[in-house]
């Protein structure tokens, strides 16, 4: 059984030839895997080489996604759908971060059978020691690159590529409301 590529949105193409990239689209497509690969890299590195922070990407997202939430918790499984993480990607990752005092597991409140990451007053702490330098960082790496006019048209961008139920809505303190807010 062979598997069918989908050619929706490609001028009725159906064989593997007819849906290869021009020359064009494969430069764009390599600059966008390249820059974000780089992007993601550079992010990270500021976060980890800073002693005091010694966060991965991964590490400082949970982070804020778990300061988002009342009471500063998340179920296990839709803390690794808000991350795009594996099931098994975030139990190792959060395990990491039990063992520094940033997390904890707990069982969940309403049901008693699954688990939750939550947020400990650690955990708060530096998150909010790391935020300004993470913030830095996207500004100086991507915002202030691009400008932000294109920033914004970056994601819209990019938002046309997700399912409409991504989790990617900003949780609860706003941004724009407390500029000390993780982001």
């Amino acid at each position: 059984m062979h598997a069918t590529l989908s050619t929706a949105g490609h001028s009725g193409a159906s064989t593997p030839e007819e849906l290869w990239l021009s020359r064009d689209e494969q430069e764009a497509w390599r600059r966008f895997l390249y820059a974000t690969t780089l992007l993601t890299e550079r992010l990270a590195e500021v976060l980890g080489q800073d002693p005091e922070i010694d966060l991965s990407l991964a590490e400082y997202e949970i982070l804020v996604r778990l300061s988002e939430t009342e009471g500063g918790a998340i179920r296990m499984s839709d803390l690794a759908d808000k991350v795009v993480h594996s099931r098994s990607r975030l139990t190792h990752t959060v395990s990491r971060m039990e063992r520094r005092g940033l997390v904890e597991r707990v069982r969940c409140a309403e049901d008693g059978r699954g688990r939750q990451a939550q947020l400990t007053e650690s955990g708060r702490a530096l998150l909010h020691a790391a935020a300004p330098t993470h913030v830095r960082s996207v500004r100086e790496l991507l915002l202030d690159v691009v400008g932000h006019d294109d920033f914004l048209e970056l994601g819209r961008i990019l938002g046309r590529t997700l399912p409409a139920d991504a989790p990617i809505d900003l949780g609860c303190p706003p941004a724009h409301e407390d500029e000390s807010a993780p982001g």
